[in-house]
C-alpha cells in the first residue's frame, strides 16, 4: 500500500511526515504522484510574520534574510519558533502521471496546505519583497503531493485577495459547521477574539450568516471603529484577549451571557483561559491561532471546571475554499477589510 503523503521528500528525521520533518528535499524532479508549482507569491501566516518582524524590530531586510535562511536550511517555510508557515500561489509547471490533484499544466493555483509541509526552493533571493508585509513576491518552485489540497484561482478576484482569503478559509467553514450544530438546541451566540483580522472577520460573518448573534472582540479603539464601521458584528468589545477576566467580562457585557461558541483568531499566545471563561457550559471553543498552547487550554479548562468542547481549527473542512470565497463575494464589507489590509502591506 502506498501513501501519497510525501515521505520520500523527508530528509531529517527519516520516518516522520513532511510537516513534522526538520528538513525536506525540495528538488524539482517529480515523483509519480507529485505536482510542481512555479512560485509567484508566498503568504506568511500572521503568527510567523509577527514573530519575525518583532524579533528584528521591523527591519525588513533582516526579516527577508531570515525567511531565506529558513527556506534554504529546511527546504520549506517552517518558522522554528512559531511552528507555522503560510501558503502560496503559482502556476502549475508539471503534473506527475499518478497525481490525483484536479489541476493541469498552466493552471494558476493556490495551495491550501501549509508551507510547513511543502517542499520549497526560492531562486530570486526574494528580491521583490521589502520584508514589511505578509505577502511575499517570489520566484522558485514548490512540490505538492497526492494528499495535498489545491485550488485554481478565481478569475473574478485579484490574486492577492484570493491568496489572503485562502490563507484562512478554514475558519469560516468550521465556524459555520459548529454554529449550525449548536443551533439545533436553540439560539446561538458567538464571540470572535480578533474579529477585525482576516480569519476573525470571516468567522464573524459566517456566524451571522448562520443565524448567530455575534460579538467581535478587538484589542484597540481603532479596531473597534474598523469593525463597527464594517457592520460585521452585532456588538464590538475592546479587551485584551490575554486577560481572562477582562475579556470574558466584555463578552458577557455585550451578549448578556457567555457565548455559545468562542472562536480565537488572535495570533498571540495566552488567550486560552479567557476563551474558556467566555464560553457557556456545554459550549464550544474553536482555536484558530497558531499561538495556541494545548497544555494551557486543556489544563486551564480542567482547573476552571469548564464543561466546554475545545476544537483545534486545522484549516481544512471539505469545501472550505469555495465557502470562504462565497462569504467574501456576498459581503462587500469583508472584501473591503481584506483589500485594505493588502493595500497597507
Amino acid at each position: 500500500m502506498t501513501f501519497p503523503v510525501g515521505l520520500s521528500r523527508v530528509l531529517e528525521p527519516v520516518g516522520v511526515l513532511p510537516q513534522a520533518a526538520w528538513r525536506l528535499d525540495a528538488r524539482p524532479q517529480l515523483g509519480p504522484d507529485e505536482v510542481r508549482i512555479r512560485l509567484e507569491r508566498l503568504n506568511l501566516d500572521a503568527a510567523s510574520f509577527r514573530q519575525l518582524s518583532g524579533k528584528h524590530g521591523g527591519d525588513g531586510a533582516a526579516v527577508r534574510a531570515e525567511v531565506l535562511e529558513i527556506i534554504g536550511t529546511r527546504g520549506k517555510m517552517h518558522n522554528p519558533v512559531t511552528g507555522s508557515g503560510g501558503m502560496l500561489i503559482g502556476v502549475v509547471d508539471e503534473v506527475g502521471p499518478e497525481s490525483p490533484l484536479p489541476v493541469k499544466v498552466g493552471d494558476r493555483v493556490a495551495t491550501l496546505v501549509s508551507l510547513t509541509l511543502t517542499p520549497l526552493a526560492v531562486s530570486d533571493g526574494l528580491a521583490g519583497w521589502d520584508g514589511a508585509g505578509e505577502q511575499v513576491p517570489a520566484a522558485g518552485h514548490a512540490i505538492l503531493f497526492g494528499r495535498s489540497v489545491v485550488a485554481v484561482l478565481p478569475e473574478d478576484l485579484a490574486p492577492e485577495l484570493a491568496l489572503a482569503v485562502f490563507d484562512v478559509c478554514g475558519a469560516p467553514a468550521l465556524t459555520d459547521r459548529v454554529v449550525r450544530g449548536h443551533a439545533a438546541a436553540g439560539p446561538v451566540s458567538v464571540a470572535v477574539f480578533g474579529g477585525a483580522g482576516k480569519s476573525g472577520s470571516l468567522a464573524l460573518t459566517a456566524a451571522r450568516l448562520a443565524g448567530a448573534r455575534t460579538v467581535g472582540v478587538v484589542v484597540s479603539e481603532a479596531e473597534r471603529e474598523t469593525l463597527r464601521s464594517a457592520g460585521l458584528a452585532d456588538h464590538v468589545a475592546v479587551a485584551d484577549a490575554r486577560d481572562p477576566i477582562a475579556v470574558s467580562s466584555a463578552v458577557v457585557a455585550a451578549l448578556g451571557e457567555p457565548a455559545t461558541v468562542t472562536v480565537v483568531c488572535v495570533d498571540v499566545p495566552g488567550c486560552e483561559h479567557g476563551a474558556i471563561l467566555a464560553t457557556a457550559a456545554g459550549g464550544t471553543v474553536v482555536f484558530f491561532s497558531m499561538a495556541t498552547s494545548f497544555p494551557a487550554a486543556a489544563l486551564g479548562a480542567e482547573g476552571l471546571a469548564a464543561d466546554v468542547t475545545m476544537l483545534i481549527g486545522n484549516g481544512y473542512v471539505p469545501g472550505h475554499a469555495a465557502f470562504a470565497l462565497d462569504v467574501v463575494r456576498r459581503t462587500p464589507a469583508v472584501r473591503a477589510l481584506f483589500e485594505a489590509r493588502i493595500a497597507a502591506h
